[in-house]
């Protein structure tokens, strides 16, 4: 047990490393080590009655020194300051599979000369086409040439520290690629030569990579036509690049994620029954007339193979964590038969989590890394609790089998309920069908597509075309029996409920409980540990009090969604810019923010004009959330309508009530005050003729306390308009036109004598926003001047003990974060 405990606190201590804004110094990490190691040996040569509690303080102490050397060994490697957004000649061998896509190639790079010098040593490159066809555009088929894992090329690209979009609960890029060692990211110009490809000077690491891209090549001609042959790819060689985002919501809200992403459970049932298959076969076998078993026993032979097993599918499928994990348990295992060492298994978690840790400190922060050690521990305690039910009986025949198939169900689930909560808590989702939908899945990918998918990425290799495509027809036909049902499944209303980001104390309180239930369950009322599950699945953050709102200016890039928040009801003005075909922020950022915060319905949308920075995210939601009432300058009926065309989707049903956002328009909710001040009637009528700038919304948000104004993209005329027409003072302002020089006059500025400007503005935006003296002007009248680009989303609070203010990048500051242009 101490063991165990151990390895806890081992992993506890990287994870709230990783917490930290700043990595301790070398004279910090020395200490902590000569200290760690002073611990050991005192607790080796002592008989101390507190040894453990030494022990214990050694680990601490060895993990904090220890994954903050590892984090500082890649915080060096930096690109300069004043070399941000400039072009370097690279000379640079590729590392990764390259994510392939019509018009883009990605991967990551190994620099081995760049001129000027200061080159981060790894980096990510995008190699796009030429011309870009616009946010409606098919993507245009380049013919591009073959990039393999090893290449060594010539290029010019232009790199920057890796930034990324910084918002509450959301993917965070940045830590993302840290965690893959990269410190800058390029976009290729020009057109790169290729220098050399020398597979015998190639590493492990880009063997595996350069297998999976000869597999992908081989496997590509057969399966591109194919309905489900992204996913094929995806549980043969770890690709995932092919499956759209329409594919993966279906996946996410039937609890299939973890198939078909290359999960333990594919690991471990494919070197399961490559090793009982194995055993048999060893059992069976003679050599000069004795059986191969008194040489070597069966059971460790096996072992052996299953490890071997794990590790080329582990290897070929990416090193994922869920596959690092099952690996790591699979060796720790097999050296347990080998020493004849007898661990039980949550000893042999506990030895694999250290080993992940020890090998990759950042694993800990991958969702995978709990749901897959998470899902392990529960298949452990059903088994300690319901014996070997589910492989052995008394009775015979059907009955055998039902008893058998009843505790596999019970058993999915315990696992489906057990993993609500950190599913809930980390995707602000819970699948219903999850359960139903698992229960054919598994055995059927599992057992079935999985070893089939790989069978036909093998056989691809080779001549024997006909056997290939019959057996991926199979392995398809499998395929889409599965996912029709999934489909069906996934598209019903009841199939997920939406889950509120709850506090990370509540989370624990239900680990907690979950632990009771399940390894206390003798004990009397130990049951009642599943209660303590209910506070995360359905959290609900406090109300606002009457007259009180809440603004979130989200970061969005380029562009423009803020949220407010009353007691009751949600207005929601703008919803960021659509990026391509496939993806905008409001599928991206928005919507899965309304979710984090308990938000499934928005009581009026405003879309403030016509621009696709400001209203590009409008159909993703319309399409997943309920929306009342939407306002707007333009006709927002046809704008939906022209998309649906130019993306070949259905229309969408629109809320009854359509106004536009006119002058005087107002209404009052929660005791807070919206408000129209912009356009005028004869703008929106067309009896002045004025731009679309000119036609934007501007929203007066006026609570018990404070008021807050959002300006759209109006300019220097409107702003003149507005001032004459006597506007009142505001404390926080969104200003116009994400600070373009355009607009926030002197007059402007001075009128509204606010505390609080912000801009919402892209890193390294081609029209260089906000303009230094918009910005220079706002803090000259006396307002804090936040940028989104530099701070990550905004959140303002107004409250009768006043306005309260807090960013994501400053609240939530990590040491990985892009530290260019960040103030503190």
């Amino acid at each position: 047990m101490q063991g165990r405990l151990l390895a806890a606190l081992y992993a506890a201590t990287v994870l709230c490393v990783h917490q930290a804004a700043e990595v301790a110094s070398a004279t910090q990490q020395f200490v902590a080590a000569l200290v760690c190691l002073g611990c050991l040996l005192w607790a080796w040569r002592s008989r101390f009655t507190y040894r453990f509690w030494v022990v214990s303080l050694a680990v601490v102490l060895g993990a904090w020194a220890y994954t903050h050397y590892q984090i500082a060994q890649v915080l060096v490697d930096q690109l300069p300051a004043h070399e941000q957004n400039k072009p370097f000649k690279l000379r640079v061998q590729v590392q990764s599979l390259v994510r392939l896509a019509p018009d883009r190639r990605y991967f990551i790079a190994t620099v081995l000369g760049a001129q000027p010098q200061g080159v981060p040593s790894t980096i990510a490159l995008s190699w796009n086409v030429k011309e870009w066809g616009g946010p409606y555009a098919q993507a245009k088929a380049y013919d591009f040439p073959e990039i393999k894992p090893g290449q060594v090329w010539q290029l010019t690209a232009f790199l920057k520290s890796p930034h990324g979009l910084r918002n509450p609960y959301a993917f965070d890029y940045e830590g993302y690629v840290f965690a893959q060692g990269v410190r800058a990211v390029g976009t290729v110009r020009g057109t790169p030569v290729l220098l050399a490809d020398r597979p015998e000077q190639h590493s492990i690491e880009v063997w595996a990579q350069r297998w999976r891209h000869h597999l992908r090549e081989a496997m590509l001609p057969y399966v591109r036509d194919l309905r489900w042959g992204g996913v094929i790819l995806a549980l043969s060689i770890g690709d995932q690049a092919s499956i759209s985002p329409q594919d993966w919501l279906i996946f996410n809200r039937t609890g299939l994620t973890h198939l078909v992403s290359i999960s333990g459970s594919h690991v471990t049932l494919l070197a399961s029954v490559s090793a009982v298959a194995f055993a048999w076969c060893w059992r069976r076998f003679t050599w000069r007339g004795h059986a191969l078993t008194e040489r070597m026993p069966a059971a460790i032979v096996a072992g052996v193979l299953a490890f071997v097993v794990a590790g080329l599918y582990s290897l070929t499928a990416g090193w994922e964590v869920p596959a690092r994990r099952t690996f790591m348990m699979f060796g720790v295992a097999v050296f347990s038969l080998l020493l004849r060492l007898p661990l039980s298994m949550t000893q042999i978690i506990a030895v694999a989590v250290v080993l992940v840790l020890v090998f990759d400190p950042w694993a800990i922060l991958a969702s995978g890394f709990w749901l897959s050690f998470g899902a392990v521990l529960v298949l452990v305690a059903c088994a300690q609790w319901s014996g070997l039910a589910l492989w052995q009986g008394q009775v015979q025949g059907w009955r055998k089998h039902w008893a058998q198939w009843k505790t596999a169900s019970i058993w999915q689930l315990m696992i489906t309920v057990a993993l609500l909560p950190p599913l809930a808590f980390l995707f602000f989702e819970m699948s219903l069908v999850s359960p139903l939908s698992n229960a054919y899945a598994i055995p059927l990918i599992g057992l079935l597509i999985t070893p089939l998918a790989l069978l036909f990425a093998l056989l691809s290799l080779g001549p024997w075309t006909q056997l290939t495509e019959a057996v991926l027809w199979l392995c398809h036909q499998l395929l889409t029996l599965n996912m029709e049902l999934t489909v069906v499944l996934g598209e019903h209303d009841l199939a997920s409920l939406p889950a509120s980001r709850a506090p990370v104390w509540v989370l624990g309180a239900s680990v907690i409980g979950i632990g009771v239930a399940l390894w206390l369950r003798a004990l009397p009322l130990a049951w009642l540990g599943w209660l303590l599950v209910l506070p995360t699945l359905f959290w609900r953050s406090p109300t606002l009090p009457e007259g009180a709102w809440r603004l979130h200016a989200l970061d969005v890039g380029q562009g423009s969604a803020i949220l407010i928040e009353t007691a009751n009801s949600v207005v929601l003005f703008d919803t960021g810019m659509r990026q391509s075909r496939d993806q905008d922020m409001g599928g991206r950022v928005v919507v899965p923010y309304l979710r984090s915060l308990g938000k499934n319905r928005i009581h009026h949308l405003v879309l403030s004009h016509a621009d696709l920075d400001h209203v590009g995210g409008s159909r993703s939601v319309i399409e997943r959330v309920q929306v009342d009432q939407i306002y707007s300058s333009f006709d927002v009926d046809a704008h939906l309508k022209r998309e649906s065309r130019l993306l070949a989707a259905p229309d969408l049903s629109l809320p009854i009530a359509l106004n536009a956002c006119t002058r005087g328009e107002q209404w009052v909710i929660d005791g807070v005050r919206f408000a129209f001040l912009w356009p005028d009637k004869k703008i929106l009528n067309g009896r002045v003729k004025a731009d679309k700038n000119a036609q934007s919304c501007v929203l007066s948000v006026q609570g018990a306390y404070h008021r807050a104004l959002l300006t759209g993209d109006i300019g220097l005329e409107q702003e003149k308009n507005l001032v004459q027409a006597g506007i009142s003072p505001h404390e926080v302002v969104v200003v116009g036109h994400h600070g373009s020089k355009t607009s926030s006059s002197s007059l402007w500025v001075d009128s509204l004598q606010a505390q609080l400007a912000i801009a919402q503005v892209g890193w390294w935006n081609r029209f260089s926003h906000p303009h230094p003296q918009v910005e220079q002007r706002w803090q000259a009248a006396g307002a804090a001047f936040l940028r989104t680009d530099h701070e990550g989303a905004v959140v303002v609070t107004s409250l009768a003990s006043g306005l309260h203010m807090n960013t994501e990048r400053r609240q939530r500051a990590r040491y990985w974060q892009n530290p260019i242009g960040f103030y503190r």
